[in-house]
């Protein structure tokens, strides 16, 4: 029997609770129990919402002569007890004016009933709640703290159930120090007294089964804390949720998803990731472009499937890197303060529309990485801070469980359900939704327990260390579960320390990841090209430095978001020089960038010269395209990720010392810099030679270690790219002349503030 209601009563705003205080005195209540089996402290405490087994009291229980059935139904005119199979209503008694109604059945044996509920202006018939027994699959729910399984997903939120003839909405979740928790939303007028939950002792997680609710509706969790107070929180475990600034949870259930990336999905298993051409776009979904007639609102995902996907694909990306995409309130974090782990942001559009995202991205060739952030999450009222009353989700301590920097609170990755959850999380978009990677924000601030904490703020681990144990062994089993899980993807740090194994497996005692960003070649480099050309011959060792530790971990170099926000101004603002020399600086240091060993990010607008510093809330400046200097960058990096897709050299040992040779060190008076990369094939190495100095340098002889012709696949001052067009005619023959300690060698003209990459021809 499903629920029916003719005419739907009107109901309260998202946020606004219904529960209240009820007239009536305790003796009259007390009174009026007495005329049915009902304990009238027991019904104060539902009517009061403050009854932490609401199932004890409601529902049908078996009295002398028969069966009580009772409900509370606060605003109800009257309600009415329909038998299975009998056509005939029991009236029952309103026995308190807050709504607890009562009807006796004269039955040996529990009935099969509905309620016939009369509201203002509506009449509902629905199949009681409180009739329900234990749901099955509930008696597994210690399995939430099993970490690397999908039960959270599976036992906790909302989720289209069938019980019996009804079909509705199972809600569940966990709240173990909680007093009472009601689901409350539109369907009940966001009153926390019509639907009080069933606590699973166990695993401390409370269900109830409402019938008739349909998926799309707005719901959240209220309740009373363990400190006596009231508290409204939006789902963890939502799979969508309300826009913001609304902060509700919509029921949706798992995605049920028809995919058709089959084939991608095959793919992305074959072959080792270290020896992928991977370059990766990052992305910011509500500042890629805008629609400004229509009120600069945000492109959809359907969009921007229509326009980034092409956009990517044609300038030779490998991957998208999406800053936060799971739910978050404050536009301004950036999504850095998630809220909704398991909800691709409404921002943007539903689940379904985020499918077709990642649907379109895999028809053209791209993968898709998360930016995940397991590393804090915000204080909002409605979201995991003080979840049930307690610190459920955060340490107590602020020593240990907030974020100074941030005002954030950090998870209590000690916890097994928390780390539960996370891990869940993890699999969950990779799974799910058939993301490729995970880059996991701000890893630091997870390892040590002293991150931007004083002497005397922070707490040592038991060996009386800065290292955070709880969190070294979560994300070593959150890599272990994703790489035993879903092969073809990979995880990536963002880690700013010199922390040792960062990406090597877990056996080995690393963390486990697949990749980590190289923010100490991305400092140091850009430190260089900042410089103006006559005193780069004092900074030299920053371009050369970064290959001491450069195969200790799988690095990938990022020029990131952070890099072109907070007063640090555009890219090419960072370019020493006239317009012209900028932009000629710029390409100079893309070509050395990706000739460097190491997979490739830049952050979106960076690839055609954004002088504006980003601004989460407009678009990118693509009028600067039309631009000769704009459109040549562009140009530009899609030729640089061409000739990374395909020389070998370039790519394959991007993670191996044996990939890497140099060639030219230590010319810092003339700020030449010049190596050698291997791949497979030992027949075709690539040589890279950049000139970091406005004046072109003719004669410049390089060492290298085979015979035959170097083909110019790239030189980052050829006119098409904006520059002067000095070069080699397409390529140099080596000559049998030894040179930097290689057998042959060749005689270059260099251009200014170029880059050469030059690829052997077999």
């Amino acid at each position: 029997m499903s629920s029916t209601i003719t005419t739907r009563p009107a109901s309260k705003p998202a946020g606004q609770t219904g529960t209240r205080a009820v007239s009536g005195r305790a003796d009259e209540r007390s009174a009026a129990a007495a005329k049915f089996h009902v304990d009238g402290g027991a019904m104060a405490a539902i009517v009061e919402a403050r009854h932490g087994d609401p199932f004890a009291v409601l529902g049908p229980h078996e009295v002398a002569g028969g069966y009580e059935i009772r409900a509370m139904l606060p605003g109800a005119a009257s309600a009415s007890i329909v038998l299975d199979g009998s056509a005939e209503p029991v009236t029952m008694t309103k026995i308190d004016p807050a709504g607890f109604f009562v009807g006796s059945i004269p039955v040996k044996t529990r009935p099969g009933y509905h309620l016939r509920i009369e509201w203002p202006g509506a009449v509902q018939e629905t199949r009681d709640p409180y009739s329900y027994g234990p749901i099955p699959g509930f008696e597994e729910m210690w399995r939430i703290r099993d970490v690397g399984s999908d039960s959270p997903q599976r036992l906790l939120g909302a989720h289209q159930t069938e019980v019996g003839d009804a079909t509705g909405l199972m809600f569940a979740v966990w709240a173990p120090n909680a007093r009472r928790v009601s689901v409350v939303g539109d369907f009940n007028g966001w009153d926390g007294r019509r639907h009080p939950m069933r606590l699973h002792h166990d695993g401390g997680v409370w269900e109830v089964f409402v019938p008739g609710l349909q998926p799309g509706l707005a719901y959240k969790f209220e309740m009373l804390g363990a400190d006596g107070s009231r508290l409204e929180k939006a789902d963890p475990m939502a799979f969508a949720a309300e826009h913001p600034p609304a902060t509700a949870s919509l029921a949706h259930g798992l995605p049920e998803i028809a995919w058709r990336d089959s084939a991608w999905m095959a793919s992305r298993e074959v072959g080792d990731q270290r020896k992928k051409p991977i370059s990766v776009y990052e992305c910011h979904l509500g500042s890629w472009a805008r629609v400004p007639e229509e009120g600069n609102r945000y492109l959809t995902y359907r969009e921007l499937a229509e326009r980034l996907i092409p956009y990517v694909k044609d300038l030779g990306f490998s991957h998208i890197e999406l800053l936060p995409i799971t739910e978050f309130p404050f536009d301004g974090s950036w999504g850095y303060q998630p809220v909704s782990l398991f909800a691709p942001t409404s921002r943007f559009g539903t689940p379904e529309d985020f499918v077709e995202f990642v649907e379109a991205a895999h028809a053209a060739g791209i993968g898709l990485i998360l930016d995940w952030v397991p590393g804090h999450f915000p204080n909002d009222a409605h979201g995991l801070g003080l979840f049930d009353g307690t610190h459920l989700y955060e340490h107590a301590d602020p020593r240990q469980g907030f974020h100074q920097d941030w005002g954030t609170y950090i998870y209590n990755y000690g916890r097994a359900e928390v780390q539960a959850f996370l891990v869940a999380n993890a699999r969950f978009w990779l799974e799910y939704y058939h993301l490729d990677g995970l880059r996991v924000d701000a890893v630091a601030s997870m390892l040590y327990l002293d991150y931007s904490r004083k002497h005397g703020e922070w707490v040592p681990n038991r060996y009386g260390g800065n290292e955070n144990l709880e969190a070294i062994d979560f994300m070593r089993r959150m890599n272990e579960a994703v790489y035993a899980n879903d092969p073809g993807t990979m995880t990536i740090a963002e880690e700013s320390t010199s922390w040792p194994g960062v990406s090597h497996p877990t056996y080995t005692g690393g963390l486990g990841f697949g990749f980590k960003w190289n923010m100490g070649w991305m400092h140091d480099t850009l430190t260089f090209i900042q410089k103006e050309p006559v005193h780069r011959r004092y900074h030299h060792h920053n371009l050369t430095f970064g290959l001491l530790y450069a195969f200790s971990e799988n690095f990938i170099l990022p020029i990131s978001h952070d890099e072109v926000v907070h007063g640090k101004g555009a890219l090419i603002d960072k370019m020493p020089g006239d317009r012209w020399q900028q932009f000629a600086n710029l390409r100079a240091y893309y070509g050395f960038m990706w000739g460097h060993p190491g997979k490739k990010l830049i952050f979106m607008g960076c690839e055609f010269g954004q002088e504006r510093e980003w601004n989460h809330d407009r678009s990118l400046d693509w009028h600067l395209t039309g631009d000769p200097l704009h459109k040549g960058l562009q140009n530009l990096v899609r030729d640089l990720n061409a000739a990374f897709r395909s020389i070998p050299a370039l790519h394959e040992r991007d993670c191996e010392a044996a990939g890497f040779g140099w060639l030219v060190s230590d010319d810092a008076e003339n700020s030449v810099i010049a190596w050698v990369r291997h791949g497979d094939d030992p027949e075709r190495p690539a040589i890279v030679v950049a000139n970091f100095t406005p004046l072109p340098r003719e004669g410049y002889r390089v060492g290298v270690p085979m015979p035959g012709f170097y083909r110019e696949a790239v030189n980052t001052d050829a006119a098409a790219y904006g520059g002067s067009n000095v070069g080699n005619g397409g390529g140099v023959t080596a000559e049998a002349t030894e040179g930097h300690g290689q057998p042959y060698s060749l005689t270059l003209t260099l251009p200014p503030l170029g880059t050469l990459i030059l690829e052997r021809m077999p």
